[in-house]
């Protein structure tokens, strides 16, 4: 019996454009594709090991022809609108009681203050509050797929795998939940919505 939910944040409640920003970053003679470099920068900024101001330093020093301020206004450009109807499922969700709600989110410093800052404080304010906890990667210096970000979250709030639900966009995500025994659903972006969720439960 399914009693604790644990979300995924971007693709789930916020939609997104992952491929804006090498779209964008092309512009000052960036790549189209992700760099093996790209991806440690981001892991590690991703868990808090490195400033906002010193991962836009390294990206500078990759784009040297664009900007701090520039490189910034790219990284954020990939968070896009918050559908009403997704804040108003969560809220709906809390207010019946049935599940324990956490959000579990790879993100980072830039991101997350953009998403306060164009969501108004008032409607992330009622995004927050349904949820139990609120896991950042890079508040918690733990990011998904690896294992210890899951127990870390059973082990705090003293949840059951065979009683938790985990919803998140990316594959290696729930495969890596499924591992530890947790129910998951594969959210297929732009096929399913997280409305439908108690269809999956």
């Amino acid at each position: 019996m399914i009693k604790n939910i644990i979300f995924d944040f971007g693709d789930v409640f916020i939609n997104l454009d992952k491929g804006i920003i090498f779209r964008e970053m092309e512009k000052f003679g960036g790549s189209i594709d992700l760099t093996p470099e790209m991806i440690a920068l981001n892991g590690i900024y991703e868990v808090g090991g490195i400033s906002s101001e010193e991962f836009i330093a390294q990206l500078q020093s990759q784009y040297p022809k664009a900007s701090a301020i520039e490189i910034e206004n790219i990284w954020n450009s990939m968070l896009l609108d918050f559908p009403e109807e997704r804040l108003e499922f969560i809220e709906n969700l809390a207010k019946e009681g049935e599940y324990r709600l956490f959000l579990l989110s790879n993100t980072n410093d830039l991101h997350i203050t953009h998403v306060a800052q164009k969501m108004g404080s008032d409607r992330y304010e009622r995004f927050q509050k349904p949820f139990e906890k609120f896991y950042l990667s890079h508040e918690i210096n733990l990011r998904k797929p690896n294992a210890e970000i899951y127990q870390f979250v059973l082990d705090e709030n003293g949840l059951k795998a065979e009683e938790t639900f985990f919803i998140d966009d990316t594959k290696e995500n729930t495969d890596a939940a499924e591992k530890l025994g947790i129910t998951c659903w594969n959210i297929q972006v732009g096929k399913e919505d997280i409305v439908q969720l108690k269809s999956k439960l």
